[in-house]
């Protein structure tokens, strides 16, 4: 990005950033939920996206009932905005102290089941409620996490967003050299973190079931798994109606005789994505076009 455009983007998430680091919680739900609802009528592509990612995949709602999610939908959109934009705040230490003050780790005992094997711990994980304070909980609870991401644009928002991600001990693999930073960090028997709910293409994503429709997914872990002995944990979170954020650790995945197969292990970790999406439709990416390269739904 030229610099006359990266000045006046710095000064506005300076701004914004400044803006909502003193922002009590319910005040910041509130005003989120407005933001959303504005830009829900605003929003015009990213909204025909959602609403037929809602059709596709929840074809059993009504109408009313798709209309009152997508409404929802944005809604957490707004407030999501507003959470991340403490990671722009001017002041040192303050998303540790954000972090800390609205998410809360569940199932702790689960990673430190599969931690003791001393292989590493394989997350699986999704873009429900906030990732970044998801990933933030784990690391303050005293794990050695790192997560798989993508490299933010321009390089000083990537800059920013990594010293963050770093003040508050979380590691990052980005592309080029996402699988030695991953191979490395399950070497030291740390634990790395993954999101297999978005579109990715192959030959790093097979095609699996997704909401009933064949979608290239992120194959990766299954092989991982494989082949250090590493186990599998899910995590989700969600952000409930008092403005926590609770993460949840699950117990580790058996994938069985999927084991031996990336598609069908991949399979199995995409089931449980999608079961947590129907759990929590709300709060999940439906602006995303996950649903790449496969029939519209009037061909379905």
């Amino acid at each position: 990005m030229p610099l006359w455009q990266s000045a006046p983007l710095r000064t506005l998430l300076f701004i914004l950033g400044l803006a909502v680091t003193p922002l009590p919680r319910p005040l910041e739900l509130a005003l989120g939920a407005l933001l959303g609802r504005l830009a829900l009528n605003l929003d015009l592509k990213r909204r025909k996206v959602a609403q037929d990612n809602i059709r596709r995949c929840l074809p059993e709602l009504s109408e009313a009932e798709r209309a009152r999610l997508l409404r929802k939908n944005y809604e957490h959109y707004g407030i999501l905005a507003l959470e991340l934009l403490h990671m722009c705040s001017p002041f040192s230490g303050h998303f540790r102290a954000y972090a800390k003050r609205v998410a809360v780790l569940e199932g702790f005992h689960h990673w430190r089941r599969a931690n003791a094997k001393r292989k590493g711990v394989l997350f699986v994980s999704a873009h429900l409620a906030n990732w970044e304070l998801m990933a933030a909980a784990g690391s303050l609870a005293g794990m050695n996490l790192t997560m798989v991401t993508r490299h933010l644009k321009p390089d000083w928002l990537h800059r920013k967003m990594d010293a963050v991600r770093r003040s508050v001990g979380i590691k990052a693999a980005y592309l080029p050299d996402t699988l030695p930073t991953v191979i490395k960090a399950l070497r030291r028997a740390e634990s790395v973190g993954f999101v297999l709910d978005q579109y990715a293409h192959p030959p790093a994503g097979v095609k699996v079931p997704f909401f009933g429709v064949q979608v290239d997914t992120l194959s990766a872990v299954p092989p991982l798994a494989l082949r250090y002995g590493t186990p599998i944990v899910p995590v989700r979170q969600s952000r409930g109606e008092d403005g926590i954020v609770r993460v949840v650790i699950g117990p580790e995945i058996d994938l069985g005789d999927a084991r031996e197969d990336p598609a069908k292990g991949t399979a199995v970790l995409a089931a449980k994505v999608e079961g947590w999406i129907r759990e929590n439709p709300s709060q999940w990416l439906w602006v995303h076009r996950r649903f790449k390269n496969v029939p519209n739904i009037q061909d379905l």
